[in-house]
């Protein structure tokens, strides 16, 4: 047998049992080595009969006296009972609905059963336990070389399909583990050592039958650092390819970034201050700055990224803001025209071209882009804010020094080639700095974004008053209704989050009845608020429906919004005071705090009401702690534990969906992956890049 034998060949594998296992994605004796419990039970304590009590979870050892086969006089179930005798005590044994074990048991046979025990009317008893028969008499172990599988030992538990047995992948995967010395071991030897990891081959064994729970810690040690290290191998390998690019260095232009901070009208926070010299003196270098400025929602990234900015413009360089959206781009447009009112700022997307202190040709729209791009390679044009329309082929700059990214997290090796070829100059990589309000804790950005240094505004500016939040009973819902309506007589305005545009998306999802957009609109405006101007978004309107309806929110002709997640990121109206957010279950945390920092943007006290119809205890702990928690990195935190990080994060993560093992809490082992990747010599250790070279293809990363 080896690593690539096909499953049908090991023993007891038929086409059916075949069948079941490539469900499971499970083909070859490697992808069994690969199959890995999700759980275990300890079963490892032997006891006596006459020393268990009422709810232990142990392994009884000893005779079958009795077993025989009857019928429930009520449920028609066949019931499986015996008797077993350790010598000293007996014990009363039941299975319902397996009456084979009767044809598998017989008196006088040795067994091993591991369950639950129960003190009932009958006396001691263990219903449906697994068992296992033994050769050798009670009370000796069996001999070497036959320890038991599914009983008397620390047992693993398995992911299943429908048709498999715990008994069965235990039994396989015990066949194929002497295989596993064919591995390749890629971490090497000085590595191994460093790190105080076994070898590969044994921690794979130990996974699946540790020996003692000492034993499992190390195999799952063994299995955490290979995941964690890979993702930190990968993001040092373009932490190096960055790295080895040249950048122009942009002159701390001293003078004027006191002077523009001196002319704010708020005093910055020590976390902006410490953000912003890390990334000025970040840009003075000659190689390419690659920063995550990471800050939870109105923490004031925009104004840091606003001061590297001014920076590269006073040395002569233009920049480039890149957003996700339109509507995140043309606020970014509108909030660089207040920061730096002396520039001049270009807004290019795919629907609109929008100028500051530059002149254009508005008679037709081709008149206008031309214009724009004219701009743009002339160098005229000093800020150049857009979408991934900045991207297009006919988009040219004269001097691009600095690019920063909003909300995209990472700007990939391909991407930056591309702007590096638009940059004016093909020997020099423009800077890259890449903004984020979605808190991240520190160990997992770490994970995530290991090839970014990091810089984190993690106050908020002073003054800013925390938003109110509240999980409201179905009874008080008129009363939030009612306080709604003052708010907006006080001249404020209210957003309302649906998990649904429409009523028939319901037929695709599972659970409890969810609030459409369309159906909520319709509700409020003609039953609860006729005499209010109530409208309507969601992602699948036109962008210029968008945009006209987000105009007119801002302007104060709407009263209340109702929308889905599209308002999530970034849409700032610093008089909206009320977020209320139907079917709040339906949202991750780390979700519903990016909608909860809609509001809470102005001196006004804002508030944010949570409506469920769900009764689950599990909801109303989570909705709970979020109303008691305005902090973003430690609802992040909350989140990844109840959730991890796919759920969170989503397609943000790459590769983070391929951990098994390692999660946010081996925070430990994160740092040591870290610190062992960083500057690593990957032509001294080949393997390590082969490894990493291989197990990207493997997951397909984008």
């Amino acid at each position: 047998m080896h690593l690539d034998t096909h499953i049908i060949h090991l023993n007891k594998v038929g086409e059916a049992f075949e069948k079941r296992l490539l469900r499971l994605g499970i083909k070859t004796a490697q992808d069994l080595l690969f199959h890995f419990p999700f759980r275990y039970e300890d079963f490892s304590e032997v006891a006596g009969i006459s020393q268990l009590r009422d709810g232990q979870e142990t392994t009884v050892q000893g005779t079958i006296e009795l077993i025989a086969n009857k019928r429930s006089p009520r449920k028609r179930t066949m019931i499986t009972e015996a008797v077993i005798s350790d010598g000293h005590a007996q014990m009363r044994v039941v299975w319902f609905g397996q009456p084979f074990i009767a044809k598998s048991l017989h008196v006088g046979d040795h067994v091993f059963l591991s369950g639950k025990v129960k003190d009932d009317m009958f006396g001691l008893q263990m219903v449906g336990p697994s068992y296992e028969k033994i050769k050798e008499t009670p009370p000796n172990l069996p001999l070497a070389g036959e320890e038991p599988l599914h009983t008397a030992r620390i047992v693993p538990m398995y992911p299943l399909t429908n048709g498999l047995t715990q008994k069965q992948i235990r039994m396989l995967i015990k066949q194929v583990l002497p295989v596993a010395k064919e591995l390749k071991e890629w971490l090497p030897e000085d590595i191994q050592d460093q790190v105080d990891v076994m070898p590969l081959h044994e921690a794979l064994a130990h996974i699946h039958f540790p020996e003692d729970m000492d034993s499992l810690r190390h195999a799952e040690r063994r299995l955490k650092f290979d995941e964690l290290f890979l993702l930190q191998l990968r993001a040092e390998m373009i932490r190096q390819e960055v790295k080895r690019e040249t950048a122009s260095g942009i002159l701390f232009a001293e003078d004027t970034i006191k002077t523009f901070v001196d002319g704010l009208p708020f005093a910055l926070t020590k976390a902006q201050k410490i953000a912003a010299w890390e990334i000025l003196k970040d840009i003075e270098k000659t190689e390419p700055m690659n920063r995550l400025l990471e800050g939870d929602v109105g923490s004031g990234k925009t104004v840091v990224a606003a001061m590297a900015t001014l920076d590269a413009i006073k040395s002569g360089f233009q920049v480039a803001i890149m957003a996700p959206t339109e509507i995140l781009a043309k606020q970014h447009f509108q909030s660089f025209q207040k920061l730096l009112p002396e520039e001049k700022i270009l807004l290019v997307t795919s629907s609109e071209i929008g100028n500051w202190k530059l002149e254009i040709d508005a008679s037709s729209k081709k008149k206008r882009r031309d214009t724009a791009l004219a701009y743009m390679k002339s160098g005229d044009a000093q800020i150049v804010i857009g979408t991934h329309a900045l991207l297009t082929a006919d988009v040219l700059f004269k001097k691009l020094g600095l690019v920063v990214v909003d909300e995209q997290h990472r700007f990939g090796v391909e991407q930056r080639k591309t702007i590096r070829a638009k940059s004016g100059d093909n020997n020099t990589m423009p800077h890259f700095l890449s903004m984020t309000a979605t808190p991240i804790p520190r160990s997992f950005a770490l994970t995530l974004y290991g090839d970014l240094d990091l810089s984190i505004i993690n106050e908020m500016p002073v003054g800013r008053k925390p938003v109110e939040t509240t999980l409201i009973e179905p009874k008080k819902r008129e009363q939030a209704y009612g306080f709604i309506r003052e708010q907006i007589k006080l001249g404020r305005q209210v957003f309302v989050i649906c998990p649904l545009i429409e009523e028939k998306e319901e037929q695709a999802t599972s659970g409890s009845e969810k609030k459409s957009v369309l159906a909520e609109y319709e509700k409020l405006s003609t039953q609860i608020f006729p005499d209010l101007q109530v409208s309507y978004i969601h992602g699948k309107m036109k962008s210029i429906e968008k945009d006209d309806v987000m105009k007119q929110f801002a302007s104060g002709d709407i009263d209340i919004l109702v929308s889905t997640s599209v308002v999530e990121v970034g849409v700032n109206i610093p008089n909206a005071s009320v977020m209320m957010i139907e079917g709040a279950e339906n949202f991750g945390l780390a979700q519903l705090h990016q909608f909860r920092g809609r509001v809470g943007r102005s001196e006004y006290q804002s508030y944010c009401f949570l409506f469920t119809d769900s009764d689950s205890r599990r909801v109303a702990e989570r909705l709970s702690f979020f109303s008691k928690t305005t902090d973003g990195f430690k609802v992040a935190e909350y989140d990844l534990e109840m959730r991890g990080p796919g759920e969170v994060y989503g397609k943000m993560q790459s590769g983070m969906n391929e951990l098994k093992f390692a999660t946010m809490q081996d925070g430990e082992l994160i740092k040591l992956a870290r610190d062992v990747a960083r500057g690593i010599d990957f032509e001294k250790y080949r393997s390590l890049k082969e490894k990493v070279e291989e197990w990207e293809r493997g997951i397909h990363l984008e």
